[in-house]
């Protein structure tokens, strides 16, 4: 287990404390106000499909503003250098865009309650439950990874031991999603998301101010790693050396399709959000909203990882003094006075708490839903699927702090969390991808996949990379190419088993592939005036050439 060095203390004041204090009141009165609207299993899992875009799209970001995003790609920055960018223009934008306009209206046209649920109506029950239970797993490990984020702040401010803030700190997140279920959960996002700005923004601009700006920060880093540590693409070469330990191929393919798409499209995490919102128009904008402000982020997450590099040169050279996850903390303390370090670690928290009440949400659905009332108690009154999510929820956190010790054997938390998708996500992604845009696949073709893919990614990681049979440089490398194999076998499985197997009726895939329509669809509220914002198409492109114009700088 990772343990802090002693002098990583922030040098907190009661000031500080009452900040934070003041933050935890409002976020759960904010899940007491929920509490009014949860009237419904729909109410608490779903928030009723009731609200605007403009929300949902903030809780689609904030959703994924959590581990992944601060400890996580601040943990990359300092790791692996500007090739960190790639994780946002490559292997988001374009994802989140293409489930804004391709697979919204998949997802909210069919009315499905969850990500598994389509697979159910698409493939049938054997693909909904390997699904559900494969989603159950990976969120309460992904919840964990959120929650030892937490305490690995909470230990730098109090000093307590890791245990003790993991229980604190899900205690919180228990608190408000039980009270006010999904509603509880998004506003509080919202909510998040502006105070996680006003905490990062402050870290990098007085960050770069002690560095000597980013000509000090960029010469400061050439002099140490080289040149190419502060590019994007340089070195990328198939057969070239880079920190990163990857090629263009398996950045593109890797990274850019199979791991940025089977995550972005298939993780229930985030397509709840949009599944939340009050029509189709409102569901497909929810994550092309989400991506102009994802287009920045790298700016107050992956600099301050720079930054954190200059200032402390010995993150990450030794088991036993500072890590890559200690970046942001090292900043906290060395740069913010009283008050605005106050700020920073309710920021910080605000992150964390976002994305694990985003994978607790997304886990007492499926649960919930898809396992519970789908399998094991059928045809019971909607009041007693109310009270099954409360107590899931409680169940996801617990377990959630069970996980918590497993990414603590992790140097750089962002490692682990890229091996569950590559396990996870990808397998999902090529069964979804194939289901959709080929009427001929088959129920049995879309299980064998699923699990002949999650399997292929687990031996290539275990058995080739651990075991040293194949050379890949480093654990980032080995996740591309995990996820490879996992789309190219799942695809191959999924083609083979089809061709000797019976395809479902042209009946009963209306709506669930590419150019057919459910009935429900037509009976969908109106999607509003022809006002620009409201236009899903022209939201997505903007994002996508945005996001390419962004590369400019780090591509010389």
């Amino acid at each position: 287990m990772i343990t802090l060095a002693e002098g990583l203390r922030l040098p907190t004041n009661g000031l500080d404390y009452t900040i934070l204090a003041l933050y935890f009141i409002v976020v759960l009165g904010i899940g007491f106000a929920a509490k009014r609207s949860v009237k419904t299993s729909l109410d608490f899992f779903l928030s009723g499909r009731s609200l605007p875009a403009w929300v949902t799209g903030l809780a689609f970001v904030a959703a994924n503003l959590g581990a992944t995003e601060i400890l996580g790609m601040a943990a990359n920055g300092a790791q692996y250098g500007a090739y960190t960018v790639h994780w946002y223009w490559i292997g988001a934008i374009p994802a989140m865009v293409f489930l804004g306009l391709v697979m919204m209206p998949f997802y909210y046209g069919s009315k499905v309650r969850s990500v598994p649920e389509f697979l159910l109506h698409r493939f049938g029950p054997s693909s909904h439950l390997l699904s559900s239970v494969i989603f159950a797993v990976s969120s309460v490990l992904i919840a964990g990874v959120n929650l030892y984020a937490m305490a690995i702040v909470l230990q730098a401010l109090l000093g307590w031991p890791q245990w003790v803030a993991i229980v604190v700190a899900g205690f919180f997140v228990l608190a408000y999603i039980t009270i006010g279920g999904l509603s509880s959960a998004i506003y509080n996002e919202v909510l998040q998301f502006f105070v996680i700005l006003a905490a990062l923004i402050p870290l990098t601009v007085v960050g770069l101010k002690r560095v000597g700006g980013w000509d000090g920060l960029t010469d400061s880093l050439s002099s140490s790693h080289g040149d190419a540590f502060l590019t994007a693409w340089k070195g990328t070469g198939i057969g070239e050396a880079n920190p990163l330990g990857a090629n263009w191929l398996t950045i593109v393919l890797g990274l850019g399709f199979v791991m940025s798409f089977g995550y972005w499209t298939t993780n229930f995490a985030e397509v709840q959000r949009a599944l939340s919102a009050k029509n189709l128009s409102a569901a497909k904008r929810t994550p092309l909203i989400a991506a102009f402000p994802k287009i920045f982020i790298p700016l107050a997450v992956v600099v301050p990882g720079l930054i954190a590099l200059v200032m402390e040169p010995t993150l990450g050279k030794s088991k036993d003094g500072l890590q890559y996850n200690d970046a942001i903390p090292v900043l906290m303390r060395d740069l913010l006075p009283n008050g605005v370090l106050g700020i920073a670690v309710t920021g910080l928290l605000a992150a964390f708490m976002a994305g694990m009440a985003a994978n607790v949400s997304s886990f007492n659905t499926v649960f919930t839903n898809d396992i519970w009332a789908a399998y094991l108690k059928k045809g019971r009154e909607d009041a007693y699927y109310l009270k099954t999510g409360r107590v899931v929820t409680a169940v996801g956190v617990l377990t959630g702090m069970g996980t918590a010790f497993i990414a603590a054997g992790f140097s750089n938390i962002m490692n682990y969390l890229q091996t569950l998708f590559s396990f996870f996500n990808v397998p999902l992604f090529v069964v979804f991808v194939i289901g959709m845009f080929w009427k001929r696949t088959s129920a049995a073709a879309g299980f064998w996949g699923l699990l002949s893919g999650t399997a292929a990614a687990m031996v290539n990681y275990f058995w080739l990379y651990k075991q040293g049979i194949i050379a890949i440089p480093s654990d980032q490398g080995a996740n591309f190419v995990s996820s490879i194999v996992a789309f190219v076998v799942g695809a191959l499985v999924m083609v083979v088993v089809t061709l000797f197997t019976e395809p479902k009726s042209a009946e009963s895939l209306a709506g669930l592939v590419y150019g057919t329509r459910s009935p429900g669809m037509a009976e969908l509220p109106a999607e509003g005036d022809d006002a620009w914002y409201r236009r899903p198409a022209l939201l997505g492109w903007g994002a996508v050439v945005l996001a390419a114009l962004c590369y400019l700088p780090f591509s010389l």
